[in-house]
């Protein structure tokens, strides 16, 4: 049992193994797993944002297990991010996107979900020493929502970024102390300092305690800045020209029909330019990778420690003419790679399961061995796929949501907009609106791989796309799909939209 003292776990060890062990493996031993939780911020999987990261592949990916269908509960930074920490839909969690109005770290966000994070519960209920270093919520540190002086409950050792990625020149809360950084490589690029941070704590912590890391680098986000040593690396590379690159979203909302095909050069150069910095700043993410595998190997802690590796969302790169960006409801948005070492996990293992990020927080808690019936979680527990067993029952669909961020002046560098559009750059192409407003299904069974969306808006906009015929996205199918079909996605989103906890895991439409 965990909570079995170690006293009582000694006088149970026969004497002979008393006398080969010394105390520190004694602990270690009888100690629950240890947990590292990677998170990158906009890796997308579907356009080879995995490609440059040779390293952890080897010691994360080649070492355990790839999940190849890996989605997030909503494609943009903050609302993922919270699914993340509550391991809950956003209409559970209610931070419905990047601004302060949208929830991101706010007061509220603080007082009601903040608490029941599952951080807070490994520290509070399972004893674990708990770390934090980078990036949290788009909007901590806001003077507003208490600056950088809150701490959330549930981390022995706090060391986050204030508000969005950034490389250089920025803030740090150091346990709830301000700490600027300037633009001296070797002691402020963001990426190495995480991962110096990372190092000293797993030198200086405790080791009668297990401990959870949860380190969230800035790479790939903007401003794309690599480390000088990298920045003449894939000089050749350009972003991928698949069948939905530069065409125009024909049958799609009409945020995406708005975008201009084909786009400009200037755009295509500036897409191009993004995709390589993006590749860059990752080398500095698998150098942090491989400096934090080896130190848990030289710890001797690395046999009793799981690592995750993750993104907070996908990206797209002149997808459906939309130059960069994510927040949109397609797999190169929405899917993330996730990739897990640890104890128990066979090497070299592919899961085709649909997993999503609100199965994080439980999976990490089952790993610590809490109850997961005492929480209001929505995800799933991934540890029997980790495990390998037998005969799992799992989900076959889940729940995109994103509310459109808006803005009501006017941009004076595109005149011939209106207001309640945004992120409207390069050549006045927006990628968000007030009623870029949409939830989705996603489904993956043994019959259909189907995604079936509904915008709120006027129109009351749907998409609906058949992923086997066109894995791309290019035709919506709404108006030719069969209309029983259409009416129970319908059914079943409705559903999923008012779930919360259990009933979010209820079969879905194509269950047996």
């Amino acid at each position: 049992s965990p909570t079995v003292s170690s006293a009582v776990l000694l006088r149970a060890l026969p004497l002979a193994a008393l006398l080969l062990l010394s105390p520190a493996q004694t602990a270690r031993q009888a100690r629950r797993p240890n947990v590292v939780l990677i998170l990158t911020d906009d890796q997308d999987v579907c356009l080879g944002g995995m490609t440059p990261l040779k390293k952890t592949n080897a010691l994360i990916a080649q070492m355990g297990i790839t999940f190849t269908n890996a989605y997030v509960a909503s494609a943009l930074c903050c609302p993922s991010r919270a699914s993340i920490l509550t391991g809950k839909y956003p209409h559970n969690h209610h931070v419905v996107n990047n601004t302060l109005e949208g929830n991101c770290s706010s007061k509220l966000w603080q007082k009601i979900q903040e608490p029941y994070t599952f951080p807070a519960l490994l520290k509070a209920m399972c004893g674990y020493q708990t770390f934090f270093a980078g990036k949290y919520l788009n909007e901590y540190g806001a003077e507003d929502a208490g600056g950088v002086g809150h701490v959330p409950p549930g981390w022995s050792f706090w060391y986050a970024l204030e508000k969005n990625s950034k490389y250089y020149n920025y803030t740090l809360s150091v346990n709830g102390k301000a700490r600027m950084h300037g633009e001296n490589y070797s002691v402020d690029y963001l990426t190495d300092v995480l991962a110096n941070m990372s190092l000293d704590f797993l030198e200086y912590k405790s080791n009668f305690e297990p401990f959870f890391m949860m380190i969230s680098t800035p790479a790939p986000h903007s401003p794309w800045t690599p480390a000088p040593q990298y920045t003449k690396s894939f000089q050749n590379v350009s972003a991928p020209r698949n069948s939905n690159f530069n065409i125009h979203g024909k049958n799609k909302h009409w945020l995406i029909r708005q975008a201009k095909t084909p786009m400009t050069n200037s755009s295509i150069q500036f897409l191009d330019d993004a995709y390589r910095k993006r590749w860059q700043t990752l080398l500095s993410v698998d150098d942090l990778v491989e400096k934090l595998v080896k130190k848990l190997e030289v710890n001797g802690e690395l046999d009793n420690t799981y690592i995750f590796y993750t993104s907070d969302n996908g990206f797209h790169t002149g997808q459906f003419s939309l130059p960069i960006d994510k927040r949109q409801l397609y797999e190169f948005d929405i899917k993330v790679p996730l990739l897990v070492r640890g104890p128990g996990i066979k090497p070299n293992q592919t899961n085709k399961m649909l997993v999503a990020n609100i199965d994080l927080g439980p999976t990490i808690l089952d790993i610590a061995g809490y109850d997961l019936n005492k929480t209001q979680m929505d995800g799933m527990s991934l540890l029997p796929l980790l495990r390998g067993d037998r005969n799992v029952t799992w989900r076959s669909d889940f729940l995109v949501e994103y509310q459109g961020e808006g803005y009501n002046g006017t941009d004076p560098t595109c005149p011939g907009l209106g207001p309640g559009v945004t992120h409207c750059f390069p050549d006045c192409v927006c990628e968000d609106s007030y009623n870029n407003t949409y939830a989705c299904v996603r489904t993956m069974s043994a019959s259909w791989d189907l995604q079936y969306c509904e915008f709120d808006d006027r129109e009351v906009f749907v998409e609906v796309y058949n992923l086997t015929a066109d894995p791309h996205q290019i035709n919506n199918i709404a108006k030719t799909i069969d209309q029983e079909i259409l009416e129970k996605m319908n059914y079943r989103l409705m559903m999923l939209q008012s779930c919360s906890g259990a009933t979010c895991r209820t079969p879905g439409v194509f269950d047996p």
